[in-house]
């Protein structure tokens, strides 16, 4: 298992290394100089030569990259080619908002898809169990977005129970308020990606049911609920856990989009702001995050499936 982790943390390094020289080459390519943008529009090409040279924008592309990645291995994710200000600590400071966002929708992404999921499979024959499994195909299909919309209306226009857009300006001092503007956004990204979740427990439940320990424990007496819930949920959990690692990759992709419809100050909308001003040091240093991010829980989701599955184990 020691082994098999090192190697994964191996490729997880690998894998970082790659997509940052991705992630900055794809930035230079784009359109756009952030010089003519600190510049002005009546700027002349002096002065935009000398914006240049002072955010070293005019040495070598292999210099440049060189020293990012020198910074990032000491912590230093560089700094704002427009205010200045590291980008580490605005990474931290916007992260109070898309952690626990993606931390919510997670959560209701999970309470979505297992139980609606599991009585989908058990009532696969009864018109409840086919309208669920409807219901989830439906969903998966509806855009984050318009699935926002739709949510704004009924609970923040229609009832009025929730916010339908903003970020308390104490942030966490008061929870009260800070839960209750994320809880429409995570209740938007958790149902889209919970629908997406709920077929594969669906799938993962026949396939349980199926198995023969399950059948044997039934044909002792038991109900096929009970023996699917005393004997089946571990195969369930196995293959809930393999899909994992895309869902939270769905989550984070989503954030980005949600934080824009809700105007909430998180790591997404901040992205697209900085991609629009060409801050190339802090898109490039966001972007690096998010992905670091995502392959991160996808080493611990990997490592948390080989655990609780002992034929992997035994492989070794």
């Amino acid at each position: 298992m020691i082994r098999y982790a090192l190697t994964r943390l191996a490729l997880l390094v690998l894998g970082l290394f790659v997509a940052s020289a991705l992630i900055f080459t794809t930035l230079r390519i784009l359109p756009g100089d952030v010089a003519q943008l600190i510049a002005g529009v009546n700027s002349t090409p002096e002065q935009i030569a000398g914006i240049r040279e002072r955010l070293g924008l005019d040495r070598p592309l292999p210099v440049q990259y060189s020293d990012w990645i020198a910074g990032i291995l000491t912590g230093d994710l560089g700094r704002s080619q427009l205010t200045g200000t590291p980008v580490a600590s605005e990474l931290l400071q916007k992260a109070e908002v898309t952690v626990p966002l993606g931390i919510l929708s997670f959560v209701i992404a999970l309470l979505v898809a297992v139980p609606f999921g599991v009585h989908a499979a058990v009532r696969r024959r009864r018109p409840d169990g086919v309208l669920v499994s409807v219901g989830a195909q439906a969903l998966a299909a509806v855009p984050v977005v318009w699935a926002g919309m739709m949510l704004v209306v009924v609970f923040a226009v229609s009832l009025g129970w929730l916010p339908a857009q903003g970020f308390p300006r104490a942030g966490w001092s008061d929870p009260g308020a800070a839960v209750r503007a994320l809880l429409l956004p995570a209740l938007t990204i958790g149902v889209v990606e919970g629908a997406v979740l709920l077929r594969f427990v669906r799938s993962a439940t026949l396939q349980a049911m199926g198995q023969d320990f399950v059948r044997t424990a039934a044909a002792k007496g038991l109900t096929r609920t009970q023996a699917l819930l005393r004997h089946g949920l571990p195969s369930v959990g196995l293959s809930v856990v393999t899909v994992l690692g895309v869902q939270v990759a769905g989550i984070m992709v989503g954030a980005v989009v949600i934080e824009q419809l809700f105007s909430l100050p998180g790591i997404g909308r901040m992205l697209v702001e900085d991609t629009g001003n060409r801050d190339l040091v802090k898109v490039q240093g966001e972007l690096l995050v998010l992905t670091g991010l995502v392959l991160v829980i996808g080493f611990a989701v990997d490592l948390v499936h080989r655990l609780l599955d002992p034929r992997q184990r035994e492989a070794e």
